[in-house]
């Protein structure tokens, strides 16, 4: 029987839809009031309210078994997702109907970094917010299958002492790697060059828990139609308004990690923390042979005169620390031995719009069926499995 018959999916990206419940069972008595809630609007919708704001579920975030010419960007209730948006148990059922043996699973109102409390008011509570989701994910989410589902956490990146606290009280806990904003910089937080992040590596290092560096999780994202604040990616983003349509957004979202990634290469950081790992969640791999090549040439030419390591390569540094991670890209996989088969992760992103859902499976085995078996063993599980530190534990 052929490798790709039998093997088992990890998946590195997908999202949970939290329940209403997921503040009001874990914040003391008194924040009840302004803590995030789940309200009805006049026509019907359910939308979050926290700090005065409303926060719509956007339909394109949870349209699993919809076809895509069904796919909009309108409010939507609970009853009109798949139970598996919201519920442990259902989703593992949809797992099991897709093929998929584990997941990670990323916020959805928090933002996919928690941004969403690092743009609060009160911070008191936004840190309550944060503890009480990362309790969510790792204990009733992830702990209701802990063989199936993969324990992630945000951070209160507004402070970096609180960073630090949380992040080795998550790793204490059992997560496997948090969830950070792919850049700092529009969010009007220190960027990845300098040593302000520096003690939160140190502790990423000694607990071995990867930074998920999800796109548009630092509030920008190119081409975003909108002004801020509207509910979806990008909210933070207070610049004008674009006329362009929201296809560009989503066509786009391999710059932030772009930007990011050469960031990283030429910070100096990767040297200061050797054991430092990171992945480009939701971003593609299709231009990572692109920026490499573009990230030695410039350091080829232009390092002599600027604060840049001038023994390292960028192409060596990336082999070292990033992990890329992909949905369906045709390109990226041809290109694979230019990033690394072993640099290489697979996801699903249910409930997403770019999903495949109900037959990731299938599609996986399209794009991969022109890659040897012990490749795609590496691609599609055992990476995976190796820099999350999620051993294979079922008797499935």
């Amino acid at each position: 029987m052929p490798l790709q018959d039998y093997m088992k999916i990890v998946s590195v990206d997908d999202h949970v839809i939290e329940h209403p419940r997921v503040w009001s069972d874990r914040l003391p008595q008194k924040y009840l009031g302004s803590a995030p809630r789940i309200e009805t609007t006049d026509k019907g919708n359910h939308i979050w309210v926290y700090e005065g704001t409303v926060f719509p579920y956007i339909g394109i975030n949870a349209v699993a078994g919809r076809e895509p010419k069904d796919f909009g960007m309108e409010p939507v209730r609970y009853e009109d997702m798949i139970p598996g948006c919201y519920d442990a148990d259902a989703r593992v059922a949809d797992m099991d109907i897709d093929g998929v043996e584990a997941a990670l699973c990323f916020p959805s109102f928090p933002g996919f970094g928690g941004g969403v409390f690092h743009r609060a008011k009160d911070k008191d509570l936004a840190l309550l917010c944060i503890q009480a989701w990362n309790d969510f994910s790792i204990d009733e989410w992830c702990g209701s299958h802990p063989d199936r589902l993969i324990p992630l956490a945000i951070l209160p990146v507004w402070d970096i002492d609180l960073c630090v606290k949380e992040a080795e009280r998550v790793a204490a806990k059992g997560c496997r790697t948090v969830s950070f904003p792919d850049n700092p910089s529009p969010l009007g937080l220190p960027g990845f060059t300098g040593d302000h992040w520096s003690p939160l590596w140190r502790v990423l290092e000694e607990t071995e828990m990867p930074v998920s560096l999800h796109f548009g999780s630092g509030g920008f994202v190119p081409g975003f139609p909108f002004t801020a604040r509207t509910g979806t990616v990008g909210r933070s983003y207070d610049g004008p308004a674009t006329d362009a349509p929201f296809a560009v957004a989503i066509s786009l979202f391999a710059t932030n990690l772009m930007w990011s990634t050469s960031e990283l290469l030429f910070s100096g950081n990767l040297q200061k923390h050797p054991n430092l790992k990171i992945l480009l969640s939701e971003g593609g791999i299709g231009w990572i042979p692109y920026i490499l090549e573009r990230c030695d040439f410039t350091w080829e030419k232009h390092r002599w005169y600027q604060d840049i390591a001038m023994d390292d390569r960028p192409s060596d540094l990336f082999k070292k620390h990033f992990w890329g991670c992909f949905i369906d890209d045709q390109h990226g996989l041809n290109n694979r031995y230019d990033i690394g088969v072993d640099r290489l992760l697979l996801e699903i992103d249910y409930p997403h719009s770019d999903s495949n859902w109900p037959n990731s499976r299938k599609r996986a085995a399209e794009t991969l069926a022109d890659v040897p078996d012990e490749e795609v063993h590496a691609i599609c599980e055992l990476n995976a499995r190796d820099v999350l530190r999620f051993p294979d534990t079922s008797k499935r």
